[in-house]
């Protein structure tokens, strides 16, 4: 029977939800952070609030490159209390989804997340110490860097011994954690030349008015020379 839900799937398992971008949830019954949810038949579709997940508000800003599938083998550097990683994990069902954090106070709800999510598996620990977790991460296709710290970009470098050449790079420039005496485009533009010998700029989305002072960027790994 026709639910009278409109559902239109516009990427790899993320849909648009009588309008409002939601992610098809793989832990049904389960919230992670409130959010509401649409039943339809046997799915349950999680609404993905732009204003608590920077790459939901990339997406409802017209961001064209996503290379996100279902068996993806993701990084996440900054996995925080699961928000953003838990739609991802919804995304990338039969894949895996490394979730870096370094606050213990964030690992004890990004454990909760993961509990319930096969998928998932935390790291605790700084993202700068790749040596901690790389053996257990091994090769990635892609790697999510949502961190408020001044060296993102070396950060980015350093995790890229990770990643496979072509992988591709989804990043939150943060222009206020980077350096707040310079204006914002010049942090951006700075952080794309600081990491240019080893990725180029695929495309960059101003995520206004989700979030301020903030470039979301994705990045592709240049072929190894």
């Amino acid at each position: 029977m026709d639910s009278g839900h409109r559902i239109e799937e516009i990427f790899t398992n993320v849909f648009k939800v009588d309008g409002r971008l939601a992610t098809r949830s793989i832990a049904p019954g389960t919230l992670v952070y409130g959010e509401e949810t649409v039943v339809d038949g046997k799915d349950e579709y999680r609404i993905w609030n732009p204003y608590r997940s920077k790459l939901a508000a990339a997406i409802l800003k017209g961001m064209h490159h996503f290379y996100f599938k279902r068996d993806s083998k993701v990084l996440y550097l900054g996995a925080a209390t699961g928000t953003t990683c838990s739609h991802v994990s919804d995304i990338v069902d039969k894949g895996t989804l490394n979730c870096i954090e370094i606050s213990e106070r964030s690992m004890r709800e990004l454990l909760k997340v993961c509990e319930k999510r096969e998928n998932m598996f935390p790291f605790m620990g700084d993202a700068r110490n790749v040596e901690a977790y790389a053996d257990d991460v091994g090769s990635v296709e892609i790697i999510y860097q949502d961190i408020s710290a001044r060296d993102q970009a070396d950060i980015l470098l350093r995790n890229s011994a990770l990643l496979h050449s072509g992988g591709k790079a989804y990043v939150a420039i943060k222009s206020q954690s980077i350096d707040i005496s310079k204006k914002p485009k010049e942090v951006y533009d700075k952080f794309i030349s600081d990491v240019s010998s080893v990725f180029k700029l695929v495309e960059k989305i101003d995520i206004m008015p989700y979030d301020k002072m903030h470039m979301f960027v994705v990045m592709e790994k240049k072929a190894i020379k």
